[in-house]
């Protein structure tokens, strides 16, 4: 296999890894609108866990990178570092998640200064300064991206609590007034906010299960601030501990600590819509201008070339 043999064959799987990538952030939402399809069907039995086939791929995964992950894990201790808190917070909890991650690192590491070496012929051209520094750049770089994936996973699911943490807050507030408890409450919230968000789902019912096993109320909750790593949540926690512990109307409490969320929600939403012009004045500069400007100049350009640049040449 040559060198440019080998160059296509990346170009093709790197265009076809956007491809899929691209394919699944559009589709994003599919399992969401499938779930609601199906209610409004009158289908009462909705998937709420993994299927059994992922979990018995991710185990052949994690099977085969076990090895590799060995490479890169650390020896002892990384169990109560905060890794692990970020794996919570990612909401990779399957215990096969730090192989597969470890694992990534490892080959990432070794894959891509291999197929720079290749590409290079495995000369001696590799011996040059410049094509070392690649392999060494390719190395740091394969062997951080899985850091930069998990990071990105974690601020994706961040945001997705903090956006649907309001509205989960209503539900408590209506479950409160209407004459449940807050562990009541908070259980049935945890059942109807899944069509919102199935993250901030899963949080709350996991509060729910650490109470009906008799873990204190307070502990759940901390538990609960530990494993999402949102202000937002932990700001919510807060207001229950000192409310249990003050013994306070817990529905005032709801109602004060939902509005101010939303408020939140509402000042995050307009930032986001104030940074718009600036992000867009790159993109207006460097891609539409010039199109602009070839489309309105374009043909006055060509008519001087043609008529005006011949008559000044023949005067």
């Amino acid at each position: 296999m040559n060198a440019q043999t080998l160059i296509l064959a990346l170009v093709f799987l790197s265009v076809a890894g956007v491809t899929l990538g691209v394919t699944l952030w559009v589709n994003r939402r599919a399992a969401v609108r499938d779930r609601v399809d199906r209610l409004d069907q009158g289908d009462s039995k909705v998937e709420e866990d993994r299927p059994a086939v992922g979990r018995e791929w991710l185990a052949r995964v994690a099977q085969v990178a076990g090895p590799m992950a060995k490479l890169s894990s650390p020896k002892d201790g990384w169990e109560a570092s905060s890794l692990r808190v970020r794996f919570m917070q990612a909401g990779l909890r399957d215990g096969h998640w730090p192989a597969i991650f470890f694992g990534a690192k490892t080959v990432l590491a070794l894959a891509l200064p291999a197929i720079l070496a290749l590409s290079l012929g495995l000369g001696p051209q590799l011996t040059t300064n410049r094509n070392v520094f690649l392999l060494v750049l390719l190395a740091g770089f394969g062997y951080y991206l899985p850091n930069v994936v998990l990071s990105r996973i974690t601020e994706q699911r961040q945001r997705e609590l903090r956006e649907s943490l309001p509205d989960a807050l209503d539900m408590m507030l209506v479950c409160v007034e209407a004459g449940l408890g807050l562990d009541a409450a908070m259980n049935r919230a945890a059942s109807e906010i899944g069509m919102r968000s199935q993250a901030l789902s899963d949080e709350l019912g996991l509060v729910a299960l650490e109470l009906r096993m008799g873990v204190k109320r307070e502990h759940a909750l901390r538990n609960l601030a530990l494993r999402t790593g949102v202000d937002d949540v932990a700001g919510f926690v807060t207001m229950l501990v000192q409310a249990d512990r003050f013994g306070t109307n817990i529905a005032q409490a709801l109602r004060v600590q939902a509005d101010t969320m939303r408020v939140h929600r509402q000042l995050r939403a307009e930032e986001l819509a104030a940074k718009i012009p600036l992000k867009l004045l790159f993109p207006l500069i460097f891609f539409i201008f010039p199109s602009l400007l070839l489309v309105l100049l374009g043909p006055a350009w060509i008519s001087i070339y043609r008529v005006l640049l011949p008559a000044m040449g023949g005067r």
